[in-house]
């Protein structure tokens, strides 16, 4: 970006409004990593099952989603308290690295609250959505 006018002095307020131009155009284009939060533990054949269709509502979306309970429990046991917590802790390295959390269905666990909270934090922007992929405000009764 040239910061400098056609007579050769610096030209910084053009430079930053043409980079604010192309900032946009660069938005209009970009797809957000979303960190896709629900439930693992419990009923975990359900709720593999409820986190494969959230990751692809968020790719439904437009969004490039992370699941870390859809990948990491295939290599690690969740049972094995340090194979939990090391998976735990990738998955809170992940989430730094995303633009957004979004959270799914009514029920919180003690996981997911860490990750809600390492985000807001961070200031990662939350997002709240019901069971069935609707998104409502995180005060709403759902």
């Amino acid at each position: 970006m040239d910061k400098y006018n056609s007579e050769g002095y610096p030209d910084p307020t053009a430079a930053e409004a043409l980079e604010n131009v192309m900032r946009e155009e660069k938005a209009k284009k970009y797809k957000p990593c979303v960190f896709i939060c629900s439930p693992f533990a419990g009923d975990t054949a359900r709720n593999l099952e409820n986190a494969r269709r959230y990751l692809k509502f968020a790719v439904e979306q437009g969004a490039i989603p992370f699941a870390p309970h859809l990948l990491y429990p295939q290599v690690m046991d969740d049972c094995d308290p340090d194979q939990r917590k090391l998976g735990l802790f990738f998955g809170m390295v992940w989430l730094r690295k995303c633009d957004e959390l979004w959270v799914f269905g009514s029920y919180i666990s003690a996981g997911m609250q860490a990750e809600i909270d390492k985000a807001s934090k961070h200031r990662i922007p939350i997002r709240y959505f019901t069971e069935k992929c609707e998104e409502h405000s995180c005060n709403e009764e759902i």
